[in-house]
């Protein structure tokens, strides 16, 4: 991991309250799972690598981190395999003594495969939950495994299956060790609710029964620290205000990237200490105009159609409901939509799958491989709820 220079802001203490939870210790028990969503870019990822990853480490936990949007035209699954096979690595010598040792039943499948430790991928023949229950073997540590983005594994078949494996192979470890004493713990997060939460909707997903945990946003302690590291660069006379970063802040979603860029802009004309507040928010105005100024580019584009059916997907993914495309009631609200849109049109199920086609064509609708569909972009929903209000 490389080293950061400039602002950093450590989220330690949320670090090891979600270290408590995963080992049943906590306010909240996570052990059998964590799957956290927060909006794109709010800073998400990077609590992960630069607060997390190091709190399991402070904890002598092993923990391994895979992004399943770091290469996207790779299968999901795949990449999952790959951070797993990359753990193993440092590990080789263990290993080989324990695929040569006598009476470990559970290692038996290694003396049958041919390993090449050099290329990050299990060998073939090997099934991911084999790969963990090795890893734990030879580090003699909680797992960690921590996968960003992890709606994307519902794209895929396999990627699916990835899910169902992990599932097994955290209960398989989980029910050998005692609560706390070791085992898999999974932490899952989605920039998109609607999406994550197709892992825990019904009984044929991979993890039913299990809830989706709100990402936290930064809040008033980022900005004020940002706001002071700011200050730190500039004149005493000629200071930003912290509750002026912080509404600012807030025009632009909790954004951290977002805020970076108007902080750029408005360097860029830095007036009197007085204009400051009003420079942030006439750049935090624009920059988010901008934003809304695609959706209303993409929106007016739709036919009235495409109009209905995602507002109605926007209306479900508010109510927390899945958007079921062709049952009764999303064809009746369909068609008040495109009603209350000024179209005459009755709609039928050929109506609202033309739509769905058409609207996942414009990278606007996503849709699993087992059929599920929700907003690509869920601040799409927000705008659309605005824009009706």
């Amino acid at each position: 991991m490389t080293s950061r220079t400039g602002f950093v802001f450590r989220r330690d203490n949320l670090a090891l309250a979600i270290a408590q939870g995963l080992i049943g210790e906590g306010l909240q028990d996570y052990s059998s799972g964590l799957f956290l969503a927060a909006p794109r870019r709010t800073g998400k990822s990077t609590f992960l690598r630069e607060d997390l990853l190091p709190q399991c480490v402070k904890h002598d936990w092993l923990p391994v981190y895979v992004d399943l949007w770091a290469d996207r035209g790779k299968d999901p699954a795949e990449l999952i395999s790959a951070a797993v096979a990359v753990a193993l690595v440092p590990y080789e010598k263990g290993i080989r003594k324990l695929a040569k040792s006598a009476g470990i039943e559970n290692l038996n499948f290694l003396r049958t495969l041919s390993w090449d430790f050099t290329r990050p991928q299990l060998p073939v023949g090997a099934t991911l939950t084999q790969a963990l229950e090795l890893l734990h073997s030879a580090a003699q540590k909680m797992i960690v495994l921590i996968i960003d983005e992890a709606q994307h594994a519902l794209t895929s078949e396999a990627g699916i299956n990835a899910m169902f494996a992990l599932k097994a192979a955290r209960d398989e470890l989980n029910q050998r060790l005692e609560r706390g004493n070791g085992g898999l713990r999974l932490v899952l997060t989605g920039s998109n609710r609607d999406k994550l939460a197709h892992l825990v909707l019904n009984k044929n997903q991979p993890f039913y029964g299990s809830s989706i945990t709100p990402f936290p946003l930064l809040g008033k302690d980022f900005t004020k620290a940002y706001t002071a590291h700011l200050n730190s660069h500039l004149a005493q006379s000629n200071q930003f205000s912290a509750a002026d970063i912080d509404a600012a802040f807030d025009l632009v979603g909790r954004r951290p990237e977002m805020l970076r860029a108007i902080i750029g802009d408005v360097a860029l004309e830095l007036g009197e200490a007085g204009n400051l507040g009003q420079l942030l928010r006439n750049s935090a105005q624009m920059l988010r105009a901008g934003v809304w100024e695609e959706y209303e580019s993409a929106y007016n584009a739709l036919t009235l159609a495409q109009r209905a059916v995602l507002e109605i997907m926007a209306d479900r993914a508010d109510d927390n409901q899945p958007f079921a495309p062709f049952s009764d009631a999303t064809v009746l609200a369909v068609g008040k939509a495109l009603k209350s849109l000024g179209s005459e049109v009755v709609p039928g199920t050929q109506t609202i799958q033309a739509a769905i086609d058409s609207l996942r064509e414009k990278e606007l609708v996503w849709k699993s491989s087992r059929g599920a569909y929700a907003l690509e972009d869920k601040a799409l929903g927000e705008w659309l709820r605005q824009r009706r209000s």
